[in-house]
């Protein structure tokens, strides 16, 4: 792997494995970040346009990723920035002592927790250009007016497939599909799927098991 440093920066590859947690959005809309729980802990990844493209499709949260890109170290401050340039869906591979095993363990009642209730958008630009960024400021809109944005995550995604029917939208847990939504469709869909009485059982009756980092 490559290497190179700087007066105050060091440049290098990484590879990664690990459960894939949740995709992260900048500015309501833009798929940006990737967090993966490996051996050591939770890991923040950045994706560059070529990782988004090389995933093909929507991940599942607890899925196992092989992630390769470039990681930098500022010498000043020892801050860790990851970038991805390639994702793919592997299969976890057991180290001595059994420390995949009890990572993935914890790893899936993470995601178990944080997969009961979110809604998915396409972030792919034929979806973008047919409505979704409408549909994440909706989202946000409608969530929050409910009381619901701490307890249903908005997750951008890659490409759902049947682009022209965008922009399209999952909502969790269910996997009820939505295509052609437009944004004042948001409230009801919020409605029919996270009624109040609903969020606050699955809230009470959940057991977060933390990570650390």
């Amino acid at each position: 792997m490559g290497k190179h440093k700087s007066k105050h920066r060091q440049v290098s590859s990484f590879e990664l494995e690990g459960r894939f947690l949740r995709l992260d959005l900048e500015d309501g809309y833009k798929l940006k970040w990737l967090w993966l729980a490996t051996a050591e802990g939770e890991c923040r990844i950045k994706l560059s346009k070529e990782a988004r493209a090389s995933v093909g499709r929507v991940l599942v949260p607890g899925e196992w990723l092989q992630i390769a890109g470039e990681k930098k170290v500022d010498l000043m401050t020892d801050e860790l920035k990851l970038k991805a340039t390639s994702i793919r869906v592997a299969v976890p591979r057991q180290t001595e002592g059994g420390a995949v095993a009890r990572m993935v363990e914890a790893g899936n009642q993470r995601v178990s927790v944080k997969s009961k209730a979110s809604v998915l958008v396409c972030q792919k630009s034929d979806c973008m250009k047919r409505g979704g960024r409408a549909l994440c400021r909706a989202l946000e809109t409608a969530l929050s007016d409910r009381g619901l944005a701490d307890q249903v995550a908005i997750k951008g995604t890659g490409c759902m497939k049947d682009c022209k029917a965008g922009p399209n939208l999952v909502v969790m847990p269910g996997k009820t599909r939505y295509s052609r939504i437009e944004a004042e469709a948001i409230p009801a869909i919020i409605d029919r799927h996270f009624p109040p009485e609903s969020i606050t059982n699955a809230v009470e009756s959940t057991v977060l098991t933390p990570l650390s980092c």
